[in-house]
């Protein structure tokens, strides 16, 4: 395909551009990267590591050698180189059977396939495993060193069943033999040192934490297993972010100051944890614990730096300082070698280490982690190798044919003891075997072991306190944390841990129960609480008693007003027969003055603890009578157009009114609709108490105006026609006589009473509580003294102050002259 056509070119390309600059390199008499042997192992190592993203415009490959020396990868490729050699020294140990290699420096993850295919190849041939044939040239590889290297390369050699055995690649992804059948591994997987980090935390109750990962598969995984181990736990993930090459370290130190996190994990790789504490130190970092893992706690230079001190405490997790005897002695000797050009090596361009200059003593004192993991990898592979050849004293059956399942086999069932360890894999191919130091950089720039954590029989996490010198502050050891919120305030839950939160007050009406810290509880309707509350208190029940000061100013009004109405009774009946009552209606005067007396019963029920039948006598009396009123002056007005206006050009209309006393059938009429109306209203859906919760530490209670008045629209429409009616005929007669002008009077109270209930019904949508109770209550008083002021008083002030115009002659003067003006 063109696919696989591009791979061989580039694959070519590769090769070619290798071996031209390999012209210009000097090699030792023996390769670092090569030995012949009866079976080979490959190996990946990063000697070279990329440490930058690499951007390309064309397809070229990386030359390892120009890239930077890692001397930590340098040992444990040294390493491997010698546990081959002392393997093949032993006589117990695959006898008779020399075991080579073919390293490789596996400096990207990304750009180094040659060595990959090189390794997977015989004589240049890339293809699949077929039976009988073998097409890989290795039995096995040692490597690679990163979970994302592994992730990059493992599928080629899972394809064939390939054993791989890893010394570095830690991420959980590689337990899953669904898709990395053929993968083993010597170091403990993410979830072993995520165990013991969540260990110390615990340990130490720390709380309050920053988990800094790198940002690749290795530490995304990390961070992924770290959040689920706390999950059910006290520990707080306050803060986490992935490190990168271009990371804003001064950010995010300025970012975890105002978390006020002291506890700081770093999962992450040694490049990337040097350029964090190297920016902690730059920025006065003080008064912190830093918890290194297994990849660069072990860091020679970091301890020694100037100011390490100033940031706080570094603990951290470590393969143990296992000492592996005659691997100095293979150091000097190796570097005691002649090392010049070899005309006869052609390697490829990531199997070159110019290498030459670094000296024995740096070897040795490099950084030994991942040290004995390569050494009991390569261990696994001879034993395993051992079982395949069914080696016995002496001897080795070297006729069976060996192909890498056949090895993978074994060394899923291998169990040997190496340097007093037991080496053997579960199921997943990851180590049973192996503990964990725990180390303390102290004052001297060393990393101190200080306690240990075995997994195996059991679990057993040991530390010895004493050892630890806290630098800084003392509460370094006791980093504050952020545990409960001030009483009233709620934790709101940021991110996907509880822990995690902020405090917010509760609102009003709403309270915090202890037993439930993260929601606020809303009281119940006869409670209240102010902001910040632990408890709800009764709300306090509120209604016009009859005992406060405005209600008996109210009622005195309405005695007033009863007393006024009995006053003028009296009065109109002493001078029934005058003019002045006469031409005031007559009976009608008495009737409109009972029902204001009726009406004001309404007034004394807006008073007292509201009930049904309370709410009902609030507005029945003063709906029936009042329109009994009303329809009085519509009736009185009515006729005085009729006589004055309507008479003299329609004098049928005149003659009826009177002759059959229309004005008293349209009262009864009026009266009768109302009261039956009023009636269904009532009993169906009378009036009932309700409560006003305006106020949230208190309950007004009143009667349901507002849906009381919405469902009963036709008793008001009713009125209100009345009053249309009574002021559009009263106000046709505003020219009649001055001293006879009735329907001025009508008029000016018709107007007033519009004014009355238009300023109430405003006021009813600005107030709340028992102001509405008042204000209704004073409009009820208001109309009916507007009623009986505007049209009776005037009557009374003639009769009493001004008795010479309540004559029959003055009256009929003054009709004379108006009808000989209206004729004229």
């Amino acid at each position: 395909t063109a696919e696989a056509m591009f791979t061989l070119i580039f694959v070519c390309l590769c090769l070619l551009c290798c071996n031209l600059h390999a012209e210009t390199e000097c090699f030792s008499k023996t390769s670092e990267f090569k030995m012949k042997g009866d079976y080979l192992l490959g190996g990946l190592f990063g000697v070279h590591p990329v440490s930058t993203t690499l951007h390309q415009n064309i397809p070229e490959a990386i030359i390892c050698s120009s890239q930077t020396f890692s001397l930590s990868n340098y040992r444990r490729f040294q390493m491997m180189r010698f546990s081959i050699e002392e393997i093949n020294n032993s006589t117990s140990l695959l006898p008779n059977v020399t075991l080579g290699y073919e390293i490789f420096d596996h400096c990207s993850d990304t750009k180094n396939f040659p060595g990959i295919f090189s390794l997977m190849s015989v004589d240049g041939s890339v293809q699949p495993w077929k039976e009988s044939v073998n097409f890989s040239k290795v039995i096995a590889v040692v490597g690679t060193g990163t979970s994302t290297a592994t992730m990059t390369v493992a599928p080629l050699f899972m394809m064939d069943l390939v054993p791989m055995i890893s010394y570095g690649a830690s991420s959980s992804v590689f337990s899953r033999k669904r898709n990395f059948p053929s993968f083993l591994r010597t170091v403990h997987p993410n979830k072993d040192v995520i165990e013991i980090i969540l260990r110390f935390l615990e340990k130490f109750k720390w709380t309050w934490v920053a988990f800094l990962y790198i940002d690749d598969d290795y530490g995304r995984d990390g961070l992924d297993l770290f959040g689920k181990k706390i999950k059910d736990t006290e520990i707080c993930l306050a803060f986490s972010h992935g490190l990168k090459e271009n990371t804003d370290y001064p950010k995010l130190i300025k970012q975890m100051e105002a978390l006020r996190i002291n506890v700081v994990i770093v999962f992450t790789t040694k490049w990337t944890a040097e350029g964090l504490i190297m920016s902690a130190i730059q920025q006065n970092v003080t008064n912190k614990v830093w918890i290194a893992v297994d990849a660069w706690s072990l860091h020679k230079e970091l301890p020694k730096k100037p100011g390490i001190k100033n940031i706080g405490t570094v603990l951290g997790i470590a393969e143990p300082k296992i000492t592996i005897p005659g691997f100095d002695d293979f150091i000097h000797s190796f570097k005691a070698q002649n090392q010049c050009e070899n005309p006869e090596q052609d390697p490829l361009c990531n199997q070159m280490c110019n290498c030459s200059s670094v000296r024995v003593e740096d070897i040795i004192t490099a950084d030994p982690s991942f040290n004995f993991p390569v050494y009991s990898a390569v261990y696994a592979v001879a034993h395993a190798l051992h079982a395949v050849l069914q080696c016995g004293a002496g001897s080795c059956n070297k006729s069976i044919k060996v192909y890498p399942h056949m090895v993978l086999e074994e060394l899923r069932m291998s169990k040997f003891t190496l340097l007093n360890q037991t080496v053997n894999f579960d199921d997943n191919g990851d180590p049973k075997f192996g503990p964990y130091a725990i180390v303390f950089w102290n004052e001297s720039g060393d990393a101190e072991e200080i306690g240990s954590y075995m997994f195996h029989p059991e679990h057993n996490f040991d530390i010895n306190e004493s050892k630890i010198h806290w630098h800084g502050d003392k509460k370094a050891r006791f980093p504050s944390s952020l545990t409960k919120c001030p009483d009233g305030y709620m934790k709101k839950q940021e991110g996907v841990h509880k822990c995690c939160f902020s405090c917010t007050i509760c609102p009003k009406g709403t309270y915090l129960n202890t037993t439930d810290p993260y929601n606020c509880i809303e009281c119940k309707d006869t409670e209240w609480s102010a902001e910040g509350s632990t408890t709800c208190k009764p709300r306090q029940l509120e209604y016009i008693r009859f005992s406060d000061p405005t209600a008996i100013v109210i009622m005195i009004g309405t005695v007033i007003l009863l007393a006024f109405i009995v006053a003028i009774s009296v009065l109109f009946a002493l001078n029934y027969n005058t003019p002045v009552v006469r031409s005031a209606g007559g009976p009608m005067c008495f009737l409109i003055l009972g029902c204001l007396s009726l009406c004001s019963i309404s007034v004394f029920f807006f008073f007292g603890e509201p009930s049904v039948g309370f709410c009902i006598l609030r507005y029945f009396p003063f709906l029936l009578f009042y329109t009994v009123c009303v329809a009085c002056l519509f009736a009185r007005s009515f006729q005085i157009i009729c006589i004055f206006k309507i008479s003299p050009k329609f004098p049928n209309i005149s003659r009826i009114w009177t002759k059959y006393n229309v004005h008293w059938i349209f009262i009864s009429a009026a009266f009768f609709l109302q009261a039956i109306l009023l009636i269904n209203r009532f009993s169906l859906d009378p009036p009932k108490q309700f409560t006003d919760k305006f106020y949230f530490d208190r309950i007004i209670l009143g009667c349901e105006v507002n849906k009381f008045v919405d469902d009963s629209l036709i008793p008001f429409i009713l009125i209100c026609v009345l009053i249309f009616l009574s002021f559009c005929f009263s106000y046709a007669g505003k020219d009649l006589p001055k001293n006879y002008n009735e329907a001025k009077t009508i008029t000016f109270c018709m107007l007033l009473l519009i004014l009355i209930w238009v300023t109430f019904a405003t006021f009813n949508y600005v107030v709340h509580g028992k102001v509405i109770t008042f204000s209704h209550a004073v409009a009820t008083l208001l109309s009916l003294y507007s009623l009986l002021l505007v049209y009776f008083l005037p009557r009374c002030y003639i009769i009493l102050f001004k008795p010479e115009k309540n004559t029959e002659q003055y009256f009929q003067d003054l009709i004379q002259s108006y009808t000989r003006s209206y004729s004229q």
